[in-house]
């Protein structure tokens, strides 16, 4: 994310960073599972942590956020070289979930935001977040042959719509930058935690075969 298109400078371009490690993190922890080497590691991380981004800023005509600034890149390898060096946890799935739901919910506003300050249409605006959030999650379960996300009854789509609903609307209603980020990012985070935590779904759509 480019610096003078953020809203709030340099604040927001770190927590960019930061989202993309979270995500990073959780494309190496699917490689985990699946007993991968340490080079797979990083490129899981690395697909996962910027895959989201790179749609957006093809999709809105803004140059791809990593190309110029491998920090990026770098801040997905030193996620993936932390979960290697963790080695063998029984807790690695539950962390998979929980840095999910945290990185869904900052870039559900990050990418809502810097959609915003290139002029897009509310609406569309955050749809991009929406797809921040999800597109590098569905090419990492791809990669980790499990379930697609988008493919799941769970509540996580949902989750990041709420959330870069929630921050769009705020700032139609010229609410702060931060405390309209920082609703935003609680609603989604909340909403999710919930599903993880109590199982939460959408309900499914019933024939008439299963009616009768």
């Amino acid at each position: 994310m480019d610096v003078q298109l953020d809203p709030l400078g340099t604040t927001l371009f770190w927590l960019d960073y930061a989202a993309v490690a979270v995500f990073g993190a959780t494309g190496a922890l699917a490689a985990a599972r699946r007993k991968h080497d340490v080079i797979t590691f990083g490129f899981f991380a690395a697909i996962t942590g910027v895959g989201g981004g790179t749609l957006r800023d093809l999709l809105i005509g803004a140059p791809v956020f990593w190309v110029q600034r491998p920090g990026y890149i770098l801040a997905c390898l030193a996620a993936a070289a932390g979960v290697w060096l963790l080695g063998k946890r029984g807790w690695r799935f539950r962390a998979l979930l929980w840095l999910d739901a945290l990185g869904m919910a900052a870039y559900a506003v990050v990418g809502t935001a810097k959609a915003l300050s290139l002029g897009v249409h509310p609406f569309t605006a955050a749809v991009m977040g929406v797809l921040t959030t999800a597109f590098g999650g569905v090419i990492r379960d791809v990669l980790a042959e499990e379930p697609n996300l988008l493919l799941r009854r769970e509540i996580y789509i949902t989750a990041a719509m709420l959330g870069a609903g929630v921050f769009v609307v705020l700032q139609l209603l010229k609410v702060p930058f931060w405390p309209a980020g920082i609703a935003g990012f609680t609603a989604a985070f909340a909403l999710r935690a919930c599903a993880i935590l109590f199982g939460w779904s959408l309900p499914g759509f019933l024939s008439q075969q299963d009616e009768t």
